[in-house]
Protein backbone atom coordinates (compact mmCIF):
# COMPACT_ATOMS: atom_id res chain seq x y z
CA UNK A 1 0.00 0.00 0.00
CA UNK A 2 2.80 2.72 0.87
CA UNK A 3 4.47 2.16 -2.14
CA UNK A 4 1.12 2.74 -4.71
CA UNK A 5 2.54 0.01 -6.75
CA UNK A 6 -0.13 -2.67 -8.09
CA UNK A 7 -0.03 -5.99 -9.60
CA UNK A 8 -2.89 -7.21 -11.88
CA UNK A 9 -2.41 -10.85 -12.69
CA UNK A 10 -4.23 -11.49 -15.72
CA UNK A 11 -5.02 -14.44 -18.05
CA UNK A 12 -2.83 -12.46 -20.55
CA UNK A 13 0.03 -12.09 -17.63
CA UNK A 14 1.14 -9.83 -14.81
CA UNK A 15 1.17 -6.45 -15.06
CA UNK A 16 2.61 -4.53 -12.80
CA UNK A 17 1.38 -0.23 -12.06
CA UNK A 18 3.74 1.98 -10.39
CA UNK A 19 1.32 4.86 -8.61
CA UNK A 20 3.00 7.91 -6.52
CA UNK A 21 4.27 6.48 -3.43
CA UNK A 22 2.81 7.32 -0.06
CA UNK A 23 5.37 7.90 1.84
CA UNK A 24 9.30 8.39 1.43
CA UNK A 25 11.52 7.36 4.07
CA UNK A 26 10.84 5.07 7.12
CA UNK A 27 7.41 5.68 8.94
CA UNK A 28 5.70 3.35 11.75
CA UNK A 29 2.56 1.69 10.21
CA UNK A 30 -0.60 2.42 11.33
CA UNK A 31 -2.35 -0.14 13.63
CA UNK A 32 -5.30 -1.89 11.96
CA UNK A 33 -8.73 0.12 12.48
CA UNK A 34 -11.28 -1.43 11.05
CA UNK A 35 -13.67 1.78 11.28
CA UNK A 36 -11.54 4.00 9.74
CA UNK A 37 -11.21 1.47 7.00
CA UNK A 38 -15.12 0.91 6.86
CA UNK A 39 -15.43 5.23 6.40
CA UNK A 40 -12.71 5.27 3.94
CA UNK A 41 -14.64 2.87 1.92
CA UNK A 42 -17.73 4.35 2.35
CA UNK A 43 -16.79 7.73 1.36
CA UNK A 44 -15.39 6.25 -1.88
CA UNK A 45 -18.35 4.41 -2.78
CA UNK A 46 -20.88 7.39 -1.93
CA UNK A 47 -18.74 8.54 -5.31
CA UNK A 48 -16.69 11.18 -2.91
CA UNK A 49 -13.07 10.89 -2.87
CA UNK A 50 -11.07 9.90 -5.72
CA UNK A 51 -8.88 6.48 -5.99
CA UNK A 52 -5.48 7.94 -4.44
CA UNK A 53 -7.66 9.89 -1.64
CA UNK A 54 -9.12 6.38 -0.63
CA UNK A 55 -5.85 4.88 -1.38
CA UNK A 56 -4.81 7.35 1.76
CA UNK A 57 -7.61 6.75 3.83
CA UNK A 58 -6.70 3.03 3.69
CA UNK A 59 -3.17 3.88 4.60
CA UNK A 60 -4.50 5.56 7.18
CA UNK A 61 -6.25 2.80 9.08
CA UNK A 62 -3.99 0.62 9.30
CA UNK A 63 -4.32 -1.17 5.63
CA UNK A 64 -0.45 -2.41 4.42
CA UNK A 65 -1.58 -4.47 1.44
CA UNK A 66 -5.25 -5.09 -0.30
CA UNK A 67 -6.18 -8.20 -2.62
CA UNK A 68 -9.37 -7.32 -5.08
CA UNK A 69 -10.46 -10.73 -6.42
CA UNK A 70 -12.82 -9.73 -9.18
CA UNK A 71 -13.81 -13.51 -9.76
CA UNK A 72 -15.01 -13.19 -5.98
CA UNK A 73 -16.29 -10.06 -5.92
CA UNK A 74 -14.43 -9.24 -2.16
CA UNK A 75 -11.40 -6.92 -1.95
CA UNK A 76 -9.88 -8.04 1.55
CA UNK A 77 -7.43 -5.34 3.44
CA UNK A 78 -4.92 -6.81 5.95
CA UNK A 79 -3.37 -4.99 8.31
CA UNK A 80 0.82 -5.49 9.79
CA UNK A 81 -0.49 -7.30 12.73
CA UNK A 82 -2.53 -9.90 10.96
CA UNK A 83 -6.09 -8.37 11.15
CA UNK A 84 -7.87 -7.96 7.98
CA UNK A 85 -11.48 -7.31 6.37
CA UNK A 86 -13.19 -8.40 3.58
CA UNK A 87 -15.86 -6.41 1.73
CA UNK A 88 -17.82 -8.26 -0.48
CA UNK A 89 -19.35 -6.73 -3.66
CA UNK A 90 -23.17 -7.56 -5.12
CA UNK A 91 -23.20 -8.51 -8.90
CA UNK A 92 -23.82 -5.84 -10.87
CA UNK A 93 -26.33 -5.83 -14.05
CA UNK A 94 -25.08 -4.04 -16.89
Amino acid sequence: MPSNAMLYLTDAGPVAVQGEPLITGMVDAAPFDREALLTALRIDQAGDSTFPELVQGCWNAGVIWYDVDLYARTCACHGADGASYVEAYPAVAI
